[in-house]
């Protein structure tokens, strides 16, 4: 058994409430040089929802539902709970744990895929965070689960679901429309240990999804890859196309409709509510293409049955072969490579890598 006295969640953190938005932004954007009256405008997206984001509910959910998949498990560690841009704190989440007298903790990343942003970015504040700490437990990270059955299968009913919900008329020719958030081309082409993994893992997991669709309707669908969410100067090349160009281009190919798949997300948090359900959808409404969005897996038992299982084959150290994975790039590695995802802004300390 590898000594882990802990589990760690690791997210991004939202507001819960108005005036938690601009500071929050600040926290998200710092070193970035966006003027105030930018964050301002930014932040009446969440002046729609009360000034709060449902990130950090949906994270408790997702602590409690871990709690007690551990515990039935027979798993007797505790699980505690850190974000990185808003309360609790990494820092303050981590002197608890050192407090409790944790010494070495496992950590789940609400982030599926390979990214400076998904990933690398994690790693390093976590390792700013146990510097802030005096005597901070050591910290580890589960693999990453893109194309583990727990993430893929709750996508898959999600879009049988969506699909179901369109007109009769418009399903059998409906188009599946993947989405993730769009990065700079430069953090694509860097991600992962040779390059491209960010792409390369998103289009597996697109095509296990639809695999899943089709084998359950006996219909083959189209799919397509798209991107959402940019928030870099336009002078900067970032991942294209954006999901309401696509959804213009797919109105002028005489699609009937569509079913828009959020596979970039591990829940329903702003991307998802604002840029999916309210922009995107105005978007369809607009263009009069029928569009339903699928579910993101959030606490689906299957999801949270994963966590644990990455959990439990860290503190048993099982082999590749006893590791479920459903591409042919899986299971990933425990480990990131060195230079793995750099840091665009130059090398910094991070957590659980081979560069750490």
């Amino acid at each position: 058994m590898t000594d882990y006295d802990a589990v760690l969640l690791v997210s991004f953190g939202g507001p819960e409430g108005p005036d938690d938005v601009v500071p929050f932004l600040e926290n998200v954007t710092r070193g970035r040089g966006i003027p105030r009256d930018r964050l301002e405008q930014v932040g009446a997206h969440y002046a729609l929802f009360g000034g709060v984001s449902p990130i950090n509910a949906q994270n408790r959910m997702l602590l409690d539902a871990l709690r007690a998949e551990l515990a039935d498990a027979g798993v007797d560690l505790p699980v505690y709970w850190g974000n990185r841009n808003w309360d609790p704190y990494l820092a303050d989440t981590l002197r608890d744990m050192r407090d409790a007298g944790v010494r070495r903790a496992l950590a789940f990343v609400t982030s599926a895929y390979s990214s400076y942003s998904g990933c690398r970015q994690y790693r390093e504040n976590l390792a700013a965070a146990r510097a802030d700490v005096d005597g901070a437990p050591e910290i580890d990270k589960v693999r990453h689960y893109f194309d583990h059955p727990g993430f893929v299968q709750p996508f898959v009913d999600a879009t049988l679901s969506a699909l179901a919900s369109l007109p009769d008329a418009v399903q059998p020719g409906a188009r599946l429309v993947f989405t993730t958030h769009s990065i700079p081309v430069a953090a694509a082409e860097s991600s992962g240990p040779d390059g491209d993994a960010y792409l390369v893992q998103h289009r597996a997991v697109a095509g296990l999804v639809a695999e899943g669709v089709a084998e359950a309707t006996g219909v083959d669908r189209l799919w397509d890859l798209v991107f959402q969410s940019r928030s870099g100067p336009p002078t900067q090349p970032w991942l294209e196309p954006d999901i309401s160009d696509h959804l213009e281009a797919l109105v002028a190919q005489g699609v009937p409709g569509v079913v828009v798949v959020p596979i970039g997300f591990v829940s329903d948090h702003m991307e998802v509510v604002y840029d999916l359900d309210t922009v995107a959808a105005a978007d369809a409404e607009r263009l009069g293409l029928p569009m339903a969005r699928a579910a993101t897996p959030g606490t689906d038992p299957r999801f949270v049955a994963m966590v644990g299982e990455l959990v439990q084959e860290r503190l048993a150290d099982r082999p590749a072969a006893e590791r479920r994975a459903l591409s042919p790039l899986g299971p990933w590695r425990d480990v990131c490579s060195a230079g793995c995802c750099p840091n665009p802004r130059g090398p910094r300390p991070a957590v659980a890598g081979e560069d750490r």
